[in-house]
């Protein structure tokens, strides 16, 4: 890849046509930060802006390419260009870009949160402290909620901007399953009662790193864990209840805890497929949209425990050598709109919470997001922002997935 990007730093400098490098020179030599918002739109027009992040939801794609897109063109006259790609690429890709000194990149928007984000940042990645600048953020972000000011326990300092929420939910047929479990004691009931029905995916699978997150909060609670070092032999300590707990549970589970499923898209076709009553997401909404492609029984709903479950948000940031700065912010401030929020929260457009604080929101607006169906299955956004507790920081969750992985084994280990 350096390689790659050393011949074509070459060409840019020695080709006879210098337009793209000086354009991109000039930008970098201008701060844009600077600019009113009104300069800054009318720099964005006819502009390319380059969206990079996960790509493996085909329903977040398309509003992606289609809505978003749409807008951008429209009203701003800016081409929405979104390349697929993990993270983990999109930071090497950056890093290899650092060591090499490349001044203008290929990236102009990164979708990104936790520990991902804090590598960025600690290894100066990132473009810097731009929401201010937002006229969107302003006026309808909660810049003092802690969901915006940290993201996974680090400090956002205006390095990102929010773009939507999550919250962990488990999924169940009500037609299947009489007794809905509302902690980790009905939990066990549940599965002691429905033996080898119920599982979940092996950390480090996300989901199934979130599920055993949520089995710890809902044992010994979470205060505890929001500003803790990352002290292994402390964090062991903390969890043991909750290690306990899931060595109970283990013989009650899918093929007798011996396995588990390695991603949550195999729990999920397991339980469409009736192999076990139960599964989950980090999507509230996730079953709605399930049930619309009949992948999922019409039956199905989410459920939360009664302590709450985790919730997280994501965010858009920068890169330090974002080649369109402009309508990078551009896109960004709109992708904040109340008409952006309120369509990405539409589950048949994609279902993911907004992240407007809706003590800024006019009543006219409000109305917007009251209105949206979020389908069958799904728990109302109040009740689920009232059973929300925050996510642990980044650094402890690895520390966390080893500690269920020597004490969780699988069969062979």
């Amino acid at each position: 890849m350096k390689k790659i990007v050393t011949i074509a730093l070459l060409i840019c400098i020695f080709t006879l046509n210098l337009t793209a490098c000086s354009d991109s020179s000039n930008k970098e030599e201008e701060n844009v930060l600077e600019k009113n918002w009104e300069a800054i739109t009318e720099d964005a027009k006819g502009t390319t802006v380059n969206f990079y992040g996960w790509g493996g939801d085909q329903k977040t794609n398309s509003w992606l390419d289609n809505f978003v897109a749409r807008r951008l063109k429209e009203e701003y006259d800016i081409t929405f260009n979104r390349i697929p790609m993990n993270i983990d690429d999109i930071l090497n890709k950056l890093l290899g870009e650092k060591q090499v000194e490349v001044k203008n990149g290929t990236i102009d928007i990164v979708w990104i949160n936790g520990e991902n984000f804090y590598t960025a940042k600690k290894n100066d990645l990132l473009f810097g402290s731009f929401t201010d600048k937002l006229p969107n953020f302003k006026k309808y972000i909660d810049g003092d909620s802690l969901e915006v000011k940290y993201d996974f326990g680090f400090k956002v300092e205006g390095y990102e901007a929010p773009y939507g929420k999550a919250q962990f939910v488990m999924i169940y047929d009500k037609a299947k399953l009489n007794m809905v479990p509302r902690n980790h004691g009905e939990l066990l009931e549940m599965a002691k009662n429905n033996p080898g029905k119920f599982t979940y995916p092996a950390p480090p699978d996300f989901t199934g790193s979130a599920f055993v997150r949520n089995i710890i909060y809902d044992i010994v609670g979470h205060e505890k864990f929001l500003n803790m070092e990352a002290d292994k032999e402390k964090i062991e300590r903390e969890i043991a209840p909750a290690i306990e707990f899931l060595k109970e549970l283990k013989p009650y589970l899918w093929k007798e805890g011996k396995t588990y499923p390695s991603t949550n898209a195999q729990l999920d076709n397991m339980y469409s497929d009736n192999e076990v009553l139960m599964t989950m997401s980090y999507n509230p909404n996730y079953v709605s949209a399930k049930i619309q492609t009949g992948e999922f029984p019409k039956t199905s709903n989410a459920l939360i425990f009664d302590k709450g479950t985790i919730g997280n948000t994501h965010f858009l940031t920068i890169p330090y050598n974002a080649p369109n700065l402009d309508s990078a912010l551009v896109a960004i401030n709109f992708i904040l709109s109340v008409e952006a929020q309120s369509s990405k929260y539409d589950p048949e457009n994609w279902g993911d919470l907004p992240v407007l604080d809706n003590r800024k929101l006019n009543e006219e607006e409000k109305k917007i997001f009251e209105n949206v169906e979020l389908g069958k299955g799904t728990i109302a956004q109040d009740i689920l922002l009232d059973h929300r507790v925050p996510e642990m920081p980044a650094n402890i969750i690895p520390i966390i997935e080893e500690i269920w992985q020597e004490n969780i084994p699988v069969e062979g280990e």
